[in-house]
């Protein structure tokens, strides 16, 4: 059986820990190390997990926050990350069940 791994994303937790809190705040400082990301770029960057993620972008981003990749991404087990999410909502995984509502008869 092969194990599943996920990742956890913690650019936005990096940056804060840094006293970053402006997604804005990393565009000319991704500029001055030759990565050229738009304001939206960023944004997406910082706040969902990217599918792709260039070397040059991840190793600036390190050099900004003066941290190594394992603070960026943390490589997880699909299990123990669906054990970890936040409460409140079913994971995307979780099926739905469905009711159903009935009235009383002779209303």
């Amino acid at each position: 059986m092969a194990r599943k791994v996920t990742t956890v994303w913690r650019l936005r937790q990096v940056m804060a820990d840094r006293g970053l809190f402006q997604t804005t705040e990393l565009v000319p400082l991704l500029a001055d190390r030759g990565v050229s990301l738009s304001r939206e770029q960023v944004f997406r960057l910082v706040t969902q997990p990217p599918q792709r993620l260039s070397l040059d972008t991840l190793a600036a981003l390190c050099d900004i926050l003066d941290c190594g990749v394992g603070d960026l991404i943390e490589v997880v087990p699909v299990q123990q990350a669906q054990r970890t999410k936040a409460a409140g909502g079913p994971s995307s995984d979780t099926p739905v069940r469905r009711t159903t509502i009935r009235r009383p008869q002779g209303l």
